[in-house]
């Protein structure tokens, strides 16, 4: 006869098991459909086959497949953007040597381990050190360098600040809408700009800026000079300020809103019920509530600040070189190295030096937000 107290028993399933058997028991003799005594009876039992039975821990599966099952769906979810990461983020990075040498093609023989050429002749370009840094600093190309840096950096802040406004105000203008329909309808509307093109937006601006376009052709037989954007340089900033607005305004209130409807209503209610209106509810209730989500994608906002809008600064300026002063950022001068002669390590020390800027700058914003409030630090 099998000894019980040797076989292994689940523990959180005995438990239940227990659980569930007193419960009804308890319910049995409150019906009286089994006379008195039984309910101590039955505890005593259960207590007695718990302590006597030798409860196994449950092992733990390998790579946590529990977990993995449990949250099957999100990771599911996370997945393609997980892929997209990899192949466009993580596998380039060995390309990064490329600012450290000179990159010669060559093809590799026949009885070489590693077949593809690129590859190949990635591994055995000769390194050159810092040389091709120092393209970027020569007398002939410094002006051209610093005047893009400071295209890249102005024109980032100030996305920023205005885009930040701009986004939270809309967030909190589709929440106070009471008719939930028209709330959809409207942020619809502001969101679907983020999914047309930026050749499509350029085309526009052709269409409407151009010498025979159709803000000319209204304004000529009307007396008033002609409007030829491509030729004036100080219309830009606001024609690019104008684009990013309209485009990515709707995309970034979603976070935002995502955030207003997850603060509690009743206090709003306790805030009216006070005489605060909606300015102060704002201030007080709703801005506290954003105030870390705002930091940390200012954060990450930072570290993207010596990046662009590749698409909207090479498509819309339509390769004006009168305006070029004024159009021109890191990205577009990498593109046309790339496009010219020069050798590939130029344009790779160029993206290099961004990325490194852009980490640094993620690291002493993290830093000082960590110092002046621990908890909204990214890491």
């Amino acid at each position: 006869m099998t000894d019980l107290r040797q076989i292994p028993i689940d523990k959180h399933d005995f438990q239940v098991t227990i659980e569930v058997f007193i419960e009804t028991s308890t319910i049995c003799l409150k019906s009286q459909r089994w006379g008195r005594g039984w309910h101590s009876r039955l505890g005593r039992f259960a207590i007695g086959v718990m302590s006597s039975a030798q409860l196994s821990p449950r092992k733990k599966s390998r790579w946590n497949r529990d977990k993995i099952y449990t949250n099957l769906s999100y990771l599911t979810m996370v997945l393609p953007g997980a892929i997209w990461l990899l192949l466009f983020a993580y596998l380039p990075m060995p390309g990064v040597i490329l600012a450290f040498k000179t990159y010669k093609l060559v093809k590799p023989p026949a009885d070489a381990f590693i077949q593809n050429r690129f590859i190949y002749s990635l591994i055995k370009s000769p390194w050159v050190g810092l040389n091709n840094f120092k393209y970027l600093t020569l007398p002939t190309n410094v002006g051209a360098t610093l005047t893009y840096i400071r295209n890249t950096v102005l024109y980032n802040l100030l996305f920023m600040v205005v885009g930040l406004v701009l986004s939270v105000a809309l967030a909190v203008i589709i929440f106070e809408l009471t008719n939930r329909f028209l709330a959809k309808f409207f942020h619809s509307i502001f969101f679907l700009p983020f999914f047309i093109s930026w050749i499509v937006v350029a085309y526009v601006v052709y269409a409407l800026g151009s010498s025979q376009g159709i803000i000319n052709s209204l304004i000529v037989p009307l007396g008033y000079a002609p409007i030829e954007v491509y030729k004036q340089k100080a219309a830009w900033p606001f024609i690019f300020l104008l684009a990013n607005i309209w485009k990515y305004t709707g995309n970034g209130s979603i976070v935002y809103l995502a955030t207003i409807t997850g603060i509690d209503r009743e206090l709003y209610e306790a805030a009216a019920i006070d005489g605060a209106g909606k300015w102060k509810q704002f201030v007080h209730i709703t801005l506290p509530h954003l105030v870390p989500v705002i930091v940390l994608l200012q954060i990450l906002a930072v570290g993207r600040i010596f990046g662009s809008d590749f698409d909207m600064f090479y498509t819309l300026p339509n390769g004006s070189a009168i305006v070029r002063d004024v159009t021109q950022t890191l990205d577009v001068f990498v593109y046309g190295m790339l496009r010219s002669n020069l050798p590939l390590g130029y344009p790779a020390a160029a993206a290099f030096v961004q990325s490194i800027v852009g980490f640094v700058l993620i690291l002493i914003t993290n830093a000082i937000v960590r110092k002046v409030r621990p908890e909204m630090a990214l890491f």
